[in-house]
């Protein structure tokens, strides 16, 4: 589908700004006003979308898993799509702890900016990456 993994990376990132303003919904995954969607299912979405992995469904789970497990859910699952890389290009995800693991996932879109479903903001939003530097786990990529 794409010939380079550039052309890749910048679908993922075109992708990841068509989800921008969608509302906020713990299990959603439809993307525009009329739809609603989580970080996980975000990232799942955008991925399909553009051909990077295959189809997948995690859900259901619960919207404060992160806060009482031992298990470390989200990242076992990125493990199964992607691979950890040391530094986080376009397109590439950026893993945060909250609770006591990486559990919220956001897609790198610039050097300064990623996209993420944010429960706080009620939306998916553009978000400069150094808002949240502090809770910065890992970076992921989807890209061989």
């Amino acid at each position: 589908m794409y010939t380079s993994p550039d052309e890749l990376r910048a679908a993922i990132v075109r992708e990841a700004h068509s989800w921008i303003g969608t509302p906020y919904q713990n299990c959603g995954d439809v993307k525009g006003s009329q739809g609603a969607v989580d970080c996980a299912m975000l990232l799942i979405r955008i991925f399909v979308a553009v051909g990077a992995i295959e189809d997948f469904d995690p859900r259901p789970y619960s919207s404060n898993w992160h806060l009482h497990q031992d298990e470390a859910r989200y990242l076992a699952g990125l493990e199964k799509y992607s691979h950890r890389v040391d530094e986080g290009k376009l397109g590439d995800i950026a893993m945060y702890r909250f609770g006591k693991h990486a559990s919220h996932g956001a897609i790198i879109v610039s050097d300064d900016h990623v996209i993420h479903a944010h429960k706080r903001d009620g939306q998916v939003i553009l978000c400069e990456r150094s808002a949240m530097l502090s809770r910065l786990d890992s970076f992921w990529s989807v890209i061989h």
